[in-house]
C-alpha cells in the first residue's frame, strides 16, 4: 500500500488547498504506480504547529509562509 506524508506548517493553507494536494499527490503516485493501486495510496497530511519548523536553523511561523506564498 503507497504512503505519501505531507507535512505543512498549520494555518497556512486552507481546506480547499489541503485537499487538492491530496487529489494531486495521489494523481502523481497513481500514474507510477498504476491506476489498480488508486484506491489503495494513502495520502496523510500533517499539520506542524506554526513556530516548530525550522530552516537553516530559522525559526518558520504561518506568517512567514504566507508571506513567501505572496513572493513578499
Amino acid at each position: 500500500m503507497p504512503l505519501a506524508t505531507i507535512k505543512v506548517i498549520e494555518g497556512v493553507f486552507s481546506g480547499d488547498e489541503k485537499q487538492r494536494m491530496i487529489e494531486r499527490v495521489t494523481e502523481a503516485m497513481v500514474s507510477v504506480e498504476g491506476e489498480n493501486l488508486r484506491e489503495k495510496t494513502l495520502v496523510i497530511l500533517e499539520e506542524v504547529k506554526s513556530g516548530d519548523w525550522g530552516i537553516g536553523g530559522k525559526t518558520l511561523t504561518a506568517d512567514d509562509v504566507k508571506r513567501l506564498r505572496t513572493g513578499r
